[in-house]
């Protein structure tokens, strides 16, 4: 996937992402901060259709003057869209 820049481009993509979920859970495995940047080992989940469809997830925030500056995932796009396709979302 290309980088995604600017508030309206990241809230056009995050909206791509939740538009056909009823609901959305991210459930954090591990943390760690480092100064300005924190790490994140999660696993995000979509309720599509009532089943629930899990993708592993690294994230990447950098940080200034208390707010994100900077935020990246790190995910396999294949695995989801497979999960996505699969019955039972597994």
């Amino acid at each position: 996937m290309p980088a995604v820049r600017g508030k309206v481009a990241i809230r056009e993509s995050l909206a791509g992402f939740m538009a056909s979920s009823e609901e959305v859970q991210w459930e954090v495995l591990n943390l760690a901060a480092d100064a300005d940047v924190v790490l994140t080992e999660r696993v995000d989940k979509f309720k599509i259709n009532g089943v629930w469809v899990e993708v592993p997830v690294m994230g990447v925030f950098e940080t200034a003057g208390g707010k994100i500056a900077a935020w990246r995932d790190y995910f396999d796009l294949g695995q989801f869209q497979s999960r996505l396709a699969a019955p039972g979302g597994e």
